[in-house]
């Protein structure tokens, strides 16, 4: 499979596209800890099911699905037989079926790899991403407001229930890493639906900044920007994330995974970055005492500095003074301390 499909046009899409540098105003940080905001999303989103969609998901997913039992939410991975990254996934698992949200720019790539690797007599796949969407809520006043505005309770950490007119809404309450408070997958109409509402009940829309300073804070990867078709997921924090699996059965991939985390090493991580200034990045190589040492990612551009996500050799420590584009930089520990 080749690399992931670049998107149509700009937009959401789970973050997807190649836009690295986003203006964000600074007094708009706590809110995305502490307040609620809702950012309807239209990434490619999957339904698999039959009687061995379980087993046929476990063998490709970095994370273990069968442990968590029904219910339940996992972050992992799909990877090459040389354990890089294809793409990364949100999976909710139920009774009926799997559902899995990736971007948008890798809806092709997904359904190809799904089709030759599912025997159909034991699972089907199902592609939704033309007639449903996602809506991610930020903050941890999110669930309480959406609450209020479905009439019903959210799922805590992990978990997936129906909800909605005859239970056609799918929810889960973000894992205790995750980059959101809460999911929710429905129709589009629905999901346009419940974020007027949402906003009605004292909440904020929001928008692809807000989504990917989210993302950004919490040290999260991106297909496209952080994760690309040479990536390795312990390269992009995926053991801190609980992205990965070292007690499950064999997934494609796994032998590279495993012998980098009990015998060796990554060169390079994604780390945080914070960055003096207020202006896009001419160039996004970090420099260490005249030598390149990585480069810069995703970057949110506030009042009085760039808050970034970058590439950065292991033997940078945190702490270290680099400099980027002319300007100064220091290496920042995540998930980011959140102040205005």
């Amino acid at each position: 499979m080749g690399p992931p499909d670049k998107p149509s046009k700009p937009g959401l899409a789970y973050l997807s596209g190649m836009q690295l540098d986003f203006p964000f105003p600074s007094t708009r940080l706590q809110s995305l800890r502490t307040g609620a905001i809702v950012v309807p999303d239209q990434p490619a989103i999957f339904r698999v099911y039959g009687s061995g969609a379980l087993t046929c998901l476990q063998g490709l997913l970095t994370n273990d699905l069968a442990a968590p039992g029904d219910g339940s939410l996992v972050y992992g991975a799909m990877l090459s037989a040389k354990g890089m990254i294809l793409f990364d996934a949100w999976v909710l698992r139920e009774a009926s079926g799997i559902t899995l949200i990736t971007s948008a720019c890798a809806r092709t790539g997904a359904l190809e790899l799904f089709r030759r690797t599912l025997p159909p007599r034991l699972a089907k796949v199902a592609d939704l991403t033309d007639t449903h969407r996602v809506a991610w809520f930020l903050g941890a006043a999110a669930p309480e407001r959406l609450a209020r505005a479905a009439g019903v309770s959210i799922p805590g950490h992990g978990n997936v229930l129906r909800m909605g007119p005859e239970d056609r809404w799918l929810a889960a309450g973000g894992t205790p890493t995750a980059p959101f408070t809460a999911l929710l997958i429905a129709e589009a109409d629905a999901i346009a639906d419940l974020a007027r509402r949402f906003e009605k009940a004292g909440s904020t829309l929001g928008t692809l900044p807000d989504l990917t300073a989210s993302w950004v804070l919490s040290g999260w990867p991106v297909l496209g920007r952080e994760i690309d078709e040479k990536t390795l997921p312990p390269e992009v924090r995926f053991d801190e994330l609980g992205g990965v699996s070292y007690t499950k059965g064999c997934y494609t991939g796994q032998e590279t995974v495993a012998r980098i985390h009990f015998r060796g090493h990554v060169n390079r991580s994604l780390r945080g970055l914070t960055i003096e200034g207020n202006a896009p990045l001419d160039d996004r190589t970090l420099m260490l005492a005249g030598k390149d040492v990585g480069g810069v990612r995703s970057a949110l551009i506030l009042e009085d500095r760039v808050m970034a996500l970058g590439m950065v050799r292991r033997e940078v420590e945190t702490g270290a003074a680099l400099t980027v584009s002319g300007r100064n930089a220091q290496v920042a520990a995540l998930p980011f301390c959140v102040t205005a």
